[in-house]
């Protein structure tokens, strides 16, 4: 299946969650969206919790099942706790690395920015959304993206950057100094289920 592109805010209120990270969707209706959204009262078998938690995860970073799958896979290989390997993973794509450093208001424009050639990685252009930032390396805005509107206004809406980044609103460079720790990810996610769905 592709990437879903269709109606944001409808996703989130079906999952339940800010898949924009600006939470706005939830504020007026904070139920499933259809005509009978605010009286459903459907008890999730324990396959539809974990589905549900995957499906949270794979729109919540804008990617398709089998790049979803494949990461997962490679989170597999991996020291660690499989989990949590697979949510550092998704977290060091460079969309969504983007996205963290505030150079971008949601994941989507993001992807955007970076499809348009607008991002460096340790000053050579990167137009590959799911590219694998790896701790030490610096990313920034081209010199003839650095006058672009959404770049100005997403920055100056920003005001956190996680500690696992360093960014100079300067320059709009920022590097990834170390792999998030679990704490420092979206803790509306329950991995584990996760994890179950797959190993069935």
């Amino acid at each position: 299946m592709a990437r879903y592109t269709g109606p944001v805010w409808k996703k989130s209120r079906r999952l339940g969650i800010s898949l924009t990270g600006t939470g706005k969707e939830l504020d007026k209706r904070p139920y499933a969206p259809g005509q009978h959204g605010p009286n459903q009262r459907k008890k999730l078998s324990e396959y539809g919790l974990q589905l549900q938690e995957k499906q949270k995860l794979r729109f919540m970073y804008g990617v398709n099942e089998r790049q979803f799958r494949n990461l997962f896979d490679q989170a597999g290989k991996m020291k660690g706790i499989h989990g949590e390997n697979f949510m550092i993973l998704l977290e060091s794509r460079l969309d969504n690395l983007v996205y963290r450093l505030g150079l971008a208001r949601t994941r989507r424009q993001a992807r955007q920015l970076v499809n348009h050639g607008h991002i460096t990685v340790d000053g050579s252009r990167v137009d590959i959304p799911s590219y694998r930032v790896k701790p030490g390396q610096s990313i920034g805005v081209r010199e003839k993206s650095r006058n672009l509107d959404i770049i100005k206004e997403a920055v100056e809406v920003n005001n956190f950057v996680p500690d696992y980044l360093t960014f100079d609103e300067n320059n709009l460079e920022g590097s990834y100094t170390r792999l998030p720790e679990r704490s420092e990810l979206p803790a509306e996610i329950n991995e584990p289920l996760i994890v179950e769905f797959y190993s069935r």
